[in-house]
């Protein structure tokens, strides 16, 4: 068992708790141990990186803790939320309340406007219509998209596509962003403005951020904390003394 590392949070709460998480898969005759025991806390307000190689488990303990897979054994808190103990109608609440998601890949519906792709999580939530539209219009505005809002996922670059998705994620003005690889379609001048807009959503916001990276000169750009893992266990956990400098030019 990887025991959590007494790390002080920025504002004294804590956010997210795993006491010995593991996650195992059955494959033929083989064990898969994608998360194998990993203990760690988060603080409200935090901006945690998760690294490690491909494999490591890092992308499996993003999805047990927005809860889109279920711990073998073991427990994941959010927002005091055991998720391990949740039914399935609760954790779609949970992901609809509490969590705003953003992967690799944009995950728009290419048959639907920007405003219409962003407005989704307010539709499952059956939120009016009228106040679906202005919702949606102030987290394209957010992420400077609001001229943009008709057009088609197809008219779009890579990056306006993120922003999009990152306005989606927003919309519910979820207290943790779990972010997937953000960066990893993007070149490098459309990936810094992502990260950009995402630190600055942890800072103004309070929004406590979990992203997943193999990349860990992104990671020590952006992240307060540095947590790195290996065959499905937390190796090293750190706090990094070189985030929280000036804002990166885009």
């Amino acid at each position: 068992m990887t025991t959590a590392p007494a790390i002080a949070t920025p504002h004294g709460t804590i956010a997210i708790r795993s006491e010995n998480l593991c996650r195992h898969y059955r494959m033929g005759d083989t064990l898969i141990r994608a998360v194998d025991g990993v203990s760690l806390h988060v603080g409200g307000g935090e901006f945690v990186a998760l690294l490690g190689s491909s494999g490591s488990g890092k992308s499996s303990v993003l999805n047990l803790i927005a809860g889109l897979d279920r711990p073998t054994s073991g427990s994941v808190v959010v927002q005091d939320r055991d998720l391990a103990k949740l039914s399935r109608e609760e954790l779609a609440k949970y992901r609809l309340h509490v969590v705003g998601m953003v992967f690799q890949s944009f995950n728009l519906i290419s048959s639907m406007t920007l405003a219409e792709n962003v407005e989704l999580p307010l539709l499952f939530a059956e939120v009016d219509r009228t106040q679906r539209q202005t919702m949606a219009r102030e987290a394209l505005d957010r992420v400077g998209l609001r001229a943009r809002m008709n057009h088609r996922p197809s008219e779009l670059s890579g990056g306006e596509q993120q922003r999009a998705a990152l306005a989606r994620a927003l919309i519910n003005r979820p207290k943790l962003l779990l972010a997937d690889e953000p960066t990893g379609n993007l070149d490098s001048h459309t990936g810094t403005e992502i990260m950009n807009m995402v630190r600055e959503f942890n800072r103004d916001l309070g929004m406590t951020v979990v992203m997943v990276t193999h990349e860990r000169t992104l990671a020590e750009r952006y992240a307060q904390r540095l947590i790195f893992l290996a065959d499905g266990k937390v190796i090293d956990d750190r706090l990094n003394a070189a985030a929280g400098g000036q804002e990166d030019q885009p």
